[in-house]
């Protein structure tokens, strides 16, 4: 992480204006997808104790539209599955499309819609999928419309971060810093509000608030929507931009490191998945005769990026100056193995307890060693599309960053399955060996995926 510079000027434009020494645009940006984060996690903290808990029980699933050729679908392929099972696998298939759409929405933002309009038209379509969780027979639409929401908006708002600088713009990993904690502002905030109105008070009150904060943000990006990149000039003309010679290995070793990545995401997606319920079976969260929500926890995750995220910048700042700041592949590799360690740690606080309940140090703990590898991993893996992503396909390139977390999605509800066979303890240590092998295959591919990251353009160090 290197300190500002003064912001890039494009002949015959005049410098953009700026706020904590980035461009203006950045905050809104910044604000629109935090409360695109608060929506989204809010709804994603109720969904699988929603569904184990509620909506897949008797009495309640034969109401929902179309459910029973979807589970059947889904049992042609995985065999039977008990209600936390398929509870688990409708999870992780719901993440893994949330994530596999910006690539498709990102290519048209890319070629035909321009970026704003897929953001628009991606969001408006999520604050209606919010509001359908409020009708339990519209389920499966509402999820159906909020992962076309989710594709539209994802890929294209992140790439107008980074077309608000030049590539040799130094600046660019910190907003990217910037943008990632604005989505654990929306993520710390959201299970707060969403999650207890959700497991207190009706879980349709936690999906209505998610609705809410979708409509919040889509009035904060109209109001800064002067501020932002103005669209590839070659989609106003009606042109299609292409490849140039040479951008082919580019994307190929992007589709590497984001393969890679896939690894910590399987891990870290059983936080929203398997890990609430762990919570709420194996772990006394009592404090003073209060029994601390489930949902609370989300929101510990995403604090603990939040506070630590001011630190790890100060430590990349003071490294940067001595030249011992590590490359951004190497990061990643750091990352993978803080998730391995956290982990490890939620086998050994179940071996502490033996049969008994699991103390409450334990997921804390663990929250913050999770924080350390999320901030190691996401917004450095990002930054590094962004800037390296040819222009021709840059927004489908930042979307397809979302792959990661979509074969992390599908691989949380796969592995889903064996938490009740494993046990917590075994359950933990797989996903510790998961997430570790990530940073084994950086190490093994360094030195060929900096090769090919590397164009005759200018380029950041990798």
């Amino acid at each position: 992480m290197t300190t500002a510079i003064d912001a890039p000027c494009l002949p015959g434009k005049p410098a953009p204006r700026e706020i904590w020494g980035q461009p203006r645009g950045l905050a809104y940006i910044a604000f629109t997808e935090a409360w695109e984060r608060f929506s989204f996690y809010g709804m994603q903290a109720l969904l699988v104790l929603y569904m184990a808990g509620h909506l897949l029980q008797p009495g309640n699933i034969e109401a929902v539209w179309g459910f029973a050729t979807f589970r059947g679908g889904i049992e042609s392929i995985t065999g039977p599955l008990s209600t936390q099972a398929l509870a688990s696998q409708i999870f992780g298939l719901y993440v893994g499309l949330i994530y596999f759409t910006p690539v498709l929405g990102g290519l048209l933002g890319d070629k035909v819609t321009g970026r704003k309009r897929a953001v628009l038209a991606g969001a408006c379509l999520m604050a209606i999928g919010h509001f359908l969780m409020a009708l339990e027979a519209a389920f499966l639409p509402a999820l159906g419309t909020l992962i076309l929401g989710a594709g539209l908006l994802k890929g294209n708002l992140a790439a107008q971060v980074g077309d608000l600088y030049e590539k040799n713009d130094s600046r660019r990993d910190g907003a990217f810093t910037i943008y990632c904690t604005a989505i654990n502002v929306g993520a710390t905030i959201a299970p707060l509000v969403c999650g207890t109105l959700g497991e207190l008070y009706g879980w349709h009150y936690g999906f209505g608030a998610a609705g809410i904060g979708m409509l919040v943000g889509i009035v904060i990006y109209l109001a800064g929507y002067r501020h932002l990149p103005p669209e590839n000039e070659a989609i106003e003309r009606g042109d299609k931009p292409s490849l140039a010679p040479g951008d082919g290995r580019v994307i190929i070793a992007i589709l590497i490191v984001l393969s890679i990545t896939a690894l910590y995401w399987i891990a870290q997606a059983q936080v929203w998945n398997t890990y609430p319920l762990w919570l709420r079976d194996h772990v006394d969260r009592d404090v003073l005769g209060w029994s601390v929500p489930v949902t609370w926890f989300q929101s510990l995750d995403s604090l603990a990026v939040l506070m630590l995220a001011p630190v790890m910048i100060l430590a990349w700042r003071k490294q940067a100056k001595r030249s011992t700041e590590p490359t951004e592949l190497s990061k990643i590799a750091i990352g993978c193995c803080a998730f391995a360690a956290a982990c490890l740690l939620l086998s050994i606080g179940q071996a502490v307890a033996g049969d008994g309940q699991v103390a409450l140090v334990w997921p804390v703990a663990f929250h913050f060693l999770c924080a350390i590898g999320y901030l190691y991993v996401a917004p450095i893996a990002l930054a590094l599309v962004s800037r390296d992503a040819p222009a021709a396909v840059n927004a489908m390139m930042v979307g397809a960053y979302y792959l990661g977390i979509f074969i992390g999605g599908i691989g949380s509800g796969w592995l889903g399955r064996f938490y009740e066979p494993l046990g917590p303890l075994g359950f933990w240590m797989l996903h510790a060996a998961v997430v570790a092998s990530g940073a084994l295959f950086v190490l093994l591919l360094r030195q060929w995926l900096v090769s090919m990251l590397r164009s005759n353009d200018t380029r950041a160090r990798h």
